[in-house]
């Protein structure tokens, strides 16, 4: 049943009394809702959240030749519908991997250049500042 220890994706057939059919389980899909997992349906072309309880024992590991023939046969179709579903559930994604990535790229900042550094020299001006204030000028209106 959907063992992706060797590797991340896992092709299998569902067995139901409506029939059989391909399905895919990947390793990165976000977390379904509890006791749920999403399953890519080959015959309805879409990924689907399943009951896990109900279709566990209805799953079935496909041969070597039939996985072959099923990257083959849905390769392209599983490959959009994932696409479609994953830009859906970014943040799930993000959230639940293994490397965290962040959302805004930062740019790297120059080095400044002596011609670019501005000094805020306090003491600039203040000569200024007390020839003002030296005539006695208290802020006030004259009369």
């Amino acid at each position: 049943m959907y063992n992706t220890a060797k590797t991340p994706i896992w092709y299998g057939e569902l067995r139901t009394a409506r029939g059989n059919a391909i399905v895919i389980y990947d390793k990165q899909f976000p977390e379904a809702s509890a006791g749920r997992i999403y399953l890519y349906n080959a015959q309805r072309d879409s990924i689907i959240e399943y009951a896990e309880e109900i279709v566990r024992n209805n799953l079935h590991d496909l041969d070597s030749a039939s996985v072959k023939k099923a990257e083959e046969t849905y390769g392209t179709a599983w490959s959009c519908a994932r696409s479609k579903f994953m830009s859906k559930h970014e943040g799930w994604v993000e959230a639940n991997s293994s490397t965290p990535r962040p959302l805004v790229k930062n740019k790297p900042m120059k080095k400044e250049t002596d011609k670019e550094k501005v000094t805020d020299d306090l003491d600039s001006g203040s000569e200024s500042l007390d020839r003002e204030f030296a005539d006695g000028w208290s802020g006030g209106l004259e009369e």
